[in-house]
């Protein structure tokens, strides 16, 4: 039984090898139990030509592969722990075309180590004005070179406190919905948020990245409200918890709909300990006038700042008590290209090398080991991170 197809459902083994046990269910059902883990390829010239399919032939284990291409109101639940998913041959669009599963979004994700690759999720819209790409509802999800673009909600999850949300190199953009109070992401009171390498951008009313988690790790990315956009505010935790924020780009366009780049337990703190520590990014005011960096309720268990850029009007010891360190202010001069975005510092600028040594804090590094990499990547440093703010690349003489 060697590299064919296991049932209509064109399962086949990864390593050629057909080995399944069978067993009768209550319902006298025939049930798989793969031994080795089976790979489920999705396409319009497969077996299996949905999504919508594949999640519900979908096993323990299992890695679907998905033909390159567009499948439009293709929706699906996602129940079983330890899926991968990922696009071969290019990016899987995913047009939610007025579908919706169980109506939240393109997909409802209740599952454990789930992981998705090279996926774009757009367009939903569902009559709760809370359609989204992706709605994890409880488990871990990682999701990889992923876009999020023009649904009601980007990315959303429920208040489960034992979910694990990772997002790595994705992007998210003109997420909106008609009321307005929509975000690009939205984590709800989970255990864990990361982000890593991702892009955002273009948010209407609604916030670039907002999370409710216990911990949060937000790690060289760029959050940028670019001409056009009218973010609330671009980097919100509005209970608190403990938030490493390293390495990241964070921009307030001209149009924002609130003066603060990044706040701090504005809805009141809901976790036994809520911290931020803020290390080496480059924070961007573009407004003409007023604005401010960073914004803290008072009682918060701890405020760390240390080797940020700031780029316009404001200071970021405005926000109250905490530790402030080698936070300079920068000049447009100061980079190579700060009207497009290119925050590497220039070859002259008097703020190479100023960077002192960032520690770490509740056993998380303030280090930077890695810097952002447009649009959507990460790249490591050659050695420690010398300058401040986010990038150490930088121009050439």
């Amino acid at each position: 039984m060697n590299r064919r197809l296991f049932n209509a459902a064109g399962l086949a083994w990864s390593s050629g090898i057909l080995q399944a046990a069978t067993h009768q269910s209550g319902s006298g059902q025939q049930n798989l139990r793969p031994q080795t883990a089976p790979v489920l390829r999705v396409g319009l010239a497969r077996a299996v030509k949905t999504l919508a399919e594949a999640s519900r032939v979908a096993v323990p284990g299992i890695t679907i592969e998905v033909d390159a291409g567009e499948y439009v109101a293709d929706v699906a639940t996602w129940e079983r722990d330890d899926v991968s998913i990922r696009s071969i041959g290019g990016r899987v669009r995913l047009l939610a075309n007025g579908a919706a599963a169980e109506g939240k979004g393109i997909w409802v994700v209740r599952a454990n180590r789930m992981r998705v690759e090279g996926f774009d999720f757009e367009g939903a819209a569902v009559p709760s004005r809370n359609g989204a790409g992706i709605r994890l509802e409880n488990g871990s999800l990682h999701v990889k070179d992923c876009r999020f673009l023009r649904n009601e909600m980007g990315l959303l999850t429920n208040n489960d406190p034992a979910t694990v949300l990772e997002v790595e190199n994705s992007e998210f953009a003109y997420n909106q919905r008609p009321d307005g109070h929509n975000h690009n992401l939205y984590a709800g009171r989970i255990a864990r948020l990361s982000v890593v390498g991702s892009y955002f951008h273009h948010a209407r009313i609604g916030h670039l990245l907002k999370s409710r988690a216990a911990v949060n790790q937000i790690f060289y990315n760029r959050l940028t409200d670019e001409p056009g956009g009218t973010a609330s505010y671009e980097l919100e935790f509005p209970n608190g918890g403990v938030a490493h924020v390293v390495g990241n780009i964070i921009a307030q366009g001209p149009q924002t709909d609130n003066v603060h780049l990044i706040s701090f337990g504005a809805e009141g703190y809901k976790w036994q300990r809520n911290a931020i520590y803020l290390a080496h990014n480059t924070l961007v005011n573009l407004l003409p006038r007023g604005g401010v960096f960073l914004r803290v309720s008072p009682a918060a268990s701890a405020v760390l700042a240390l080797n940020n850029l700031l780029l316009g009007p404001g200071t970021l010891e405005a926000a109250g008590p905490g530790e402030y360190r080698n936070n300079l202010a920068a000049l447009p001069a100061d980079f190579v290209l700060a009207a497009l975005f290119d925050y590497r510092l220039a070859a002259g600028s008097r703020l190479k090398g100023q960077a002192i040594d960032a520690g770490s804090a509740e056993g998380e590094s303030l280090r930077p080991r890695r810097e952002y990499v447009h649009p959507r990547a990460t790249r490591s440093l050659a050695g420690p991170a010398h300058n401040p703010g986010a990038l150490q690349s930088t121009a050439s003489p």
